[in-house]
């Protein structure tokens, strides 16, 4: 797909086709088959109980017939990106250096296209190996505004999704996250900061914060992602882009009265929705 040889520069190549520019350098370290398929159940199990830590899981994979260890199960999270969901003290602290801010839509009532941004990433599993997927969407319309797959969870291309997203639609009133190194870095603060956007993250492990990506997350996959086994990135991207297309453009939603995210977004209507 990236051709080293080309008078392209590989960064212009990366920029093209849509991928991250860090993971065209990046030599990932080998999953064992054993642990992408384990990797695979942990995730149908995480969107079906978020809010199982790794000593449940760990009894549910053993429901299941599988036997692995909770050290095991906790590895594989922290690779997959995923933690239990649940309202607890704030205890974590930041990494140096980096500023955790307030979370901001508590009791805010959001009633019109480009009032909140929200942006997360996910594990998505393929037929051998797996990538992660960056969304930014709309939260009163449910409108994804640019998305990006990487094979690392660098910080580099969830700062080019959220780029990407401004190129297209202008800014939003706030901005929220989750507490994630990705969002809580100088570069991504910067950009998000030189727009005059409010920034907004998450309580720690607090789901409903978030709920309306977590909500994108189950209809991504259920509806796409669990019905492939996708053999490459770039058919993983082609057949993820056909979805987010036909989502945004003719899948109606119950709390939209029915219409599209396209409709929502471009012909608003009246939307009342409490943060």
């Amino acid at each position: 797909m990236i051709d080293r040889e080309h008078d392209l520069s590989i960064t212009k190549q990366a920029e093209v086709l849509q991928i991250s520019r860090g993971s065209v350098y990046y030599l990932p370290r080998p999953v064992s088959d054993a642990d992408l398929t384990v990797m695979r159940h942990l995730d149908r199990l995480h969107l079906e109980f978020p809010f199982a830590g790794s000593r449940m899981l760990r009894g549910l994979l053993a429901a299941e017939g599988c036997k692995i260890g909770r050290r095991h199960v906790k590895t594989l999270m922290r690779r997959m990106g995923i933690d239990a969901l649940y309202r607890r003290p704030r205890t974590t602290k930041p990494e140096p250096g980096h500023k955790i801010y307030p979370y901001l839509l508590r009791g805010m009532e959001i009633t019109r296209p480009n009032q909140v941004w929200a942006m997360d990433i996910t594990y998505i599993p393929m037929a051998r190996g797996f990538v992660y997927l960056a969304v930014v969407l709309d939260w009163a319309t449910r409108r994804v505004l640019s998305w990006r797959l990487s094979i690392t969870m660098e910080a580099a291309f969830c700062v080019e999704t959220l780029e990407d997203a401004l190129a297209r639609h202008g800014r939003p009133d706030v901005f929220n996250t989750d507490q994630g190194s990705q969002f809580t870095g100088a570069t991504f603060i910067a950009v998000l900061a030189s727009n005059g956007i409010a920034i907004s993250m998450d309580g720690k492990g607090a789901w409903r914060d978030n709920v309306f990506v977590e909500r994108l997350w189950r209809s991504v996959k259920y509806e796409e992602v669990y019905l492939r086994a996708y053999e490459t990135v770039s058919e993983a991207r082609d057949s993820i882009g056909r979805y987010l297309d036909f989502y945004n453009r003719r899948r109606p939603h119950s709390s939209l009265d029915g219409s599209t995210p396209d409709q929502a977004y471009f012909t608003p209507l009246p939307i009342r929705l409490a943060a």
